[in-house]
């Protein structure tokens, strides 16, 4: 198991959590979303190591920004 932390910029309700979650738990291997809205923390638990790429362009294609 790995496990990453990331920044999201741009969430501010419980319906961007959703959104970023959905996104995220579509990449391959992914077990486990933990997002934290205070934070803009997003707690990825995948079984191999994400590229951060794959992270960036979910968290894209959900309306997001991850900050770099």
């Amino acid at each position: 198991m790995s496990q990453a932390t990331y920044t999201v910029q741009g969430m501010t309700c419980g319906h961007c959590v959703s959104s970023v979650t959905e996104e995220v738990e579509q990449i391959e291997g992914v077990r486990a979303v933990d997002v934290d809205l205070a934070t803009g923390k997003v707690t990825v638990t995948s079984d191999r190591d994400l590229d951060v790429d794959e992270v960036r362009a979910a968290v894209t294609e959900a309306g997001y920004q991850l900050a770099s």
